[in-house]
């Protein structure tokens, strides 16, 4: 059986992740001065940060590696038609089979603290301790990463992929960040606007697909996939998952 060609995200989506235009913009400011330095953002999907970063910073160069090639290749066009191709090196690899060219003054890990793999209940620390590597001295982590807004209910641990111990809250992921050695300079969190703009993306493709295709072979499984993640959202984790964003700074 053939697999079913869905529409990839970034149709529907600007950022492959909860983040506003206003919020982007002012995570980017937090991040300068950026005037000859090195970006590189990690798990970067199709690199509409890391390509916005550049943009606002005419002399900076960026890296981005993801697994998704085609992401990467839209990441590539992208960056073509917005004049950035002499500025922006993409990869499409896995982080833990990828050795860096040069090391880097920002590291973007933005909602893939997983791509180091491991134990899920390690992924935030594992991320701190592998970006420490990749950053020059004083430089600066933009980390996007889960907390609980509120803990979760046994019945909605039950409805999503997610163990309780996975995540606390906000100041417990600043503590973890600390104890890898950065210091805080900001932080705020992905509103539930935000979160439901990019979960709607997230999930048009597959409804738009099985109005198209009603009678296809992969009808059933295409709509038990969408179902399961409209389960995970509005049983699970919608308004009790966040996302903080954090602005660290590197010894």
């Amino acid at each position: 059986m053939t697999t079913p060609e869905i529409a990839p995200l970034h149709d529907d989506l600007t950022f492959h992740g909860p983040l506003s235009e206003e919020r982007a913009a002012r995570l980017i400011r937090g991040l300068q001065p950026l005037d000859e330095k090195h970006v590189l953002d990690v798990g970067c999907g199709w690199a509409e940060l890391l390509l916005r970063t550049l943009e606002a910073a005419p002399t900076a160069t960026g890296t981005g590696v993801d697994r998704d090639a085609t992401a990467i290749a839209q990441a590539q066009a992208n960056a073509d038609a917005r004049g950035l191709t002499a500025r922006v090196s993409l990869h499409a690899v896995d982080v833990q089979q990828w050795r860096p060219e040069q090391p880097a003054d920002v590291v973007i890990v933005n909602g893939a603290s997983q791509v180091w793999g491991g134990d899920p209940l390690q992924h935030t620390a594992n991320a701190l301790a592998a970006a420490r590597k990749l950053l020059n001295p004083q430089g600066k982590l933009l980390l996007g990463e889960g907390f609980w807004e509120r803990p979760p209910t046994e019945e909605q641990l039950a409805a999503m992929p997610i163990p309780r111990d996975q995540y606390g809250t906000v100041a417990d992921l600043v503590d973890l960040a600390h104890e890898h050695g950065y210091r805080l300079l900001a932080v705020e969190q992905a509103s539930l606007d935000e979160w439901d703009v990019f979960e709607n993306g997230h999930a048009l493709a597959w409804e738009r697909w099985l109005r198209d295709n009603p009678d296809s072979e992969h009808a059933d499984a295409v709509r038990a996939k969408a179902d399961t993640q409209r389960t995970y959202r509005l049983r699970g984790w919608r308004g009790t998952l966040g996302l903080a964003y954090l602005t660290l700074q590197a010894p």
